[in-house]
Parts: structure tokens; C-alpha cells; sequence
């Protein structure tokens, strides 16, 4: 690799990493190096501002290349710091998670919409996130919703241990259980709330993806099978048999397959009580049904 960073100063180790990435196309090279330095030094961006003037240490020389290297093999950045916040939650992530994209963020604020316009219970809110992955929703969820409870399920045990993890992390725990099951099969009894950010790609279009996704979040999350609605036929029937009266079901959808899961949605007898709501760029992301009391 050119231009290494042996005897730079940490300023200029950071100029030398933005130009190196901004020659390797990416996007986000001066954000990345700055995030890059800091995790190789263990300092937040106040403690590498301080540390400007200073020479690297050999051995953050050497954890600076390797951070580089794989930055510039199109790893993520979330993958390299093993950390991803969303909704405002720091989350551990691992090789069986998917990345949490600030466009499921969507799926929580309609799920807290349907909530408050659904009647008082009087009773502790259940929730359920099928396919939980890192546990972002759920744990997003929670946090926002002091006298619930919930469950996430996941077929991947690795999966689940990571959302383990961060909900003891986050201190949710005691108010958090998950079970390992193909989508909602072995859950019982009924959920005021049930959500998901089920896999929707196409199976032709995996390929396609971009590479931070295609080459390192895991196909099992991604991959919705011929036309990208394999998930939601399993999932949409199970959460409408689980759900309380009055609850709600809220999935995250890809671009142009709102209509097609609203079919699927109304055929399993839940009411489409508003139009799917769009994320920051204007695509339909998420859209929930009511299941009507009797």
C-alpha cells in the first residue's frame, strides 16, 4: 500500500487516509477517515483533534493500515467498527446481522402512530419483531415504550445472540425475550404489535446490489426469494392469527412493493387504516394493518 502512514502525524495520517479513499471512489472518504483514525487511536473526534500534532505509534500505524485496507476492499464501516447506531441506540452488530438502515426507522414511527391511535388497553403492551436480526426495532421499540415487553424471533442463533447482547447492553433485557423460529411459528398466545423488516430483494437483483451489501450483510436477510414476497406470504398469515384485537402489523417493503404486501395484507384480514409511510426519500418503506375486533 503507497503512502503509508509510518511517521505521519495523526492530522496528516488523516489527509493521507481521505486521499487514499477518495481515490478508491468512495463517497464518504473524509467522514470515513476521520471515523478510521479515531477507531485506530481509541479516541473520539474530540481526543483526535487534541492529538493532531502528534506522530502515530507504531502500533497505531498498524491498525490504521489494516482499517484502510479493508475500507478500501468495500467493507463497511459499520462492519469495521462492529457498531451501528440507529434510532439513537448504539448496536453491537456481527457476521449474521443485517447493517440497521436509517430507512427502518420508518418501520418504528408508523408502529408508534398505529399504537397511539389504537384504543387504551389497560393492560402491558406485547410486542413481537419477527426476523429481529440485531434487535434494532424491537430494542427500539422498548426503549420508547417504558411498560412494554417483547419478544423477537430469528432463525439465525448467531443473530439472536447478538440481539441478546445489545439489549443487555441497552439495559432492555429484563424486558426483552428471543426465540430462535422460522418467522412467527412458535410463538403464542397475542401481540398488541407485531413488525418486521422481513428479506424483500429479488433473488435476480442480489447480485446487483450494491457491494457494502451484497458482499457482506448475509444473503439469508436479503434474499425474498423469485418476486421478493416469500417472506411476507409466510409472515403476514402468522401475525394476523397472533394479533390482539385491535393490533397492529407494520413491515418494512422494498421500492414499488407496497401494493403487492397491502394485497397480501388485506387477504389475511387485517384493515389498511392509512397509506404506507415514506422514508427520507420519498419511498413507501412501511406499512401496517389493524386486526378489527369482532
Amino acid at each position: 500500500m503507497t503512502d503509508s502512514f509510518a511517521g505521519q502525524t495523526v492530522e496528516a495520517a488523516r489527509r493521507t487516509l481521505t486521499a487514499r479513499l477518495k481515490s478508491g471512489a468512495i463517497d464518504t472518504a473524509e467522514l470515513d477517515a476521520r471515523i478510521l483514525v479515531g477507531a485506530a487511536l481509541h479516541l473520539d473526534l474530540s481526543g483526535v483533534i487534541a492529538a493532531a500534532r502528534r506522530p502515530l505509534t507504531s502500533d497505531e500505524t498498524t491498525r490504521l493500515e489494516d482499517l484502510a485496507r479493508r475500507r478500501l476492499s468495500g467493507e463497511p464501516i459499520a462492519r469495521i467498527l462492529g457498531l451501528k447506531e440507529f434510532w439513537g441506540l448504539p448496536l453491537k452488530l456481527s457476521a449474521a446481522t443485517l447493517v440497521p438502515r436509517p430507512d427502518t426507522e420508518t418501520v418504528v414511527e408508523l408502529a408508534l402512530e398505529m399504537l397511539r391511535a389504537a384504543p387504551d388497553r389497560g393492560r402491558r403492551l406485547r410486542i413481537a419483531d419477527i426476523g429481529t436480526g440485531s434487535g434494532a426495532i424491537l430494542l427500539a421499540l422498548l426503549s420508547e415504550l417504558p411498560e412494554a415487553c417483547g419478544v423477537g424471533t430469528d432463525i439465525s442463533v448467531a443473530a439472536l445472540q447478538t440481539a441478546r447482547a445489545n439489549a443487555v447492553r441497552l439495559r432492555l433485557a429484563p424486558r426483552a425475550m428471543f426465540v430462535a423460529c422460522d418467522y412467527a411459528v412458535a410463538l403464542s398466545g397475542t401481540f398488541d404489535l407485531m413488525v418486521s423488516n422481513p428479506p424483500y430483494i429479488r433473488s435476480a437483483e442480489i447480485a446487483d446490489l450494491a457491494a457494502e451489501v451484497r458482499d457482506h450483510d448475509p444473503r439469508r436477510a436479503l434474499d425474498g426469494g423469485a418476486d421478493g414476497l416469500d417472506a411476507y406470504r409466510a409472515l403476514v398469515p402468522q401475525a394476523a392469527r397472533l394479533l390482539a384485537p385491535g393490533g397492529a402489523l407494520v413491515v418494512e417493503v422494498g421500492h414499488g412493493q407496497s401494493k403487492e404486501v397491502e394485497g397480501l395484507v388485506t387477504a389475511a384480514g387485517l384493515t389498511l387504516e392509512r397509506p404506507p409511510k415514506a422514508d427520507l426519500a420519498g419511498i413507501r418503506r412501511a406499512l401496517a394493518g389493524r386486526k378489527l375486533p369482532p
